[in-house]
């Protein structure tokens, strides 16, 4: 890790990724970040059960569009800090082949890179430093490890809630979906406050997190969401809450976040 990223970790301010990492039960945090975390915790009682719903949604995810939608590609932006099931584990347990490339700009993310890189042998997993802000770096950088001719799955699990302005939200969506090919996939997922999915907790928690920690974040509701979706097929069941995109056997919980896969047609 470069003197520069070492320089841009701040230990004395809550980061999104570890209070992630908290609520996940792992280890990569601290202090200020466990103190934010279960202060939000109070405010919003399920947000670890949250954290835990928008894993499992990505296994899913990832599992189908690897088992059969015969996606061999992916592009994880704002992939946070290693846990366990990372996409690439996903993706190549079921097509060792698979080529997996996470996008993140956060410096502890980038001091835990090392850890991500070591997937299958027939695969390949790489690392980008990049910012979800500017999707023509993103594009360009992962243009080194995958053919963006043939299909690929854009992953965005909450990280455009982190992309304040709505209409930047759009665009950065629009450009990844632009530069890949018919049968790629987006995956999506974003915190809402709508009270259909319990979001009301959200409201004082968001407020809370805005005022004390890094980076700001906003909640969308269900017609924005959906406008990121545009010129794609969403596959059933639709926009849910990502506990309930094709659940396990067994009581599915409802969480307030948003989750879908969209393919382009």
């Amino acid at each position: 890790m470069t003197s520069d990223h070492t320089a841009r970790i701040r230990t004395d301010i809550a980061h999104n990724a570890r209070v992630w990492n908290h609520w996940l039960g792992g280890k990569d945090n601290y202090p200020v970040d466990r103190a934010v975390g279960d202060r939000v915790t109070s405010l919003h009682p399920g947000i670890g059960e949250v954290a835990r719903a928008d894993r499992a949604f990505l296994r899913r995810a990832v599992t189908y569009l690897a088992a059969q939608a015969g996606i061999r590609q992916f592009l994880d932006i704002g992939t946070g800090l290693p846990t366990a099931d990372n996409t690439h584990e996903v993706a190549q347990r079921v097509a060792p082949d698979a080529r997996i490339v996470y996008v993140d700009n956060d410096p502890i993310v980038l001091a835990h890179a090392r850890a991500l890189l070591t997937g299958s042998p027939e695969g390949a997993t790489a690392y980008v430093d990049a910012d979800a802000h500017r999707p023509e770096d993103v594009l360009d950088a992962a243009a080194a490890t995958l053919d963006l001719g043939r299909p690929v799955a854009v992953m965005m699990l909450g990280i455009l809630n982190f992309v304040l302005d709505t209409d930047e939200a759009r665009r950065i969506v629009r450009t990844l979906m632009a530069a890949v090919p018919s049968g790629s996939h987006l995956v999506l997922t974003h915190p809402t406050t709508d009270p259909e999915l319990g979001g009301e907790g959200n409201v004082e928690a968001m407020a809370f997190w805005n005022a004390n920690a890094t980076p700001p974040i906003t909640a969308r509701d269900r017609g924005e969401f959906a406008s990121f979706l545009e010129g794609l097929e969403v596959l059933e069941p639709g926009i849910v809450s990502c506990a309930r995109w094709r659940p396990e056997p067994g009581p599915a919980g409802v969480v307030a976040q948003f989750g879908a896969v969209a393919r382009k047609p």
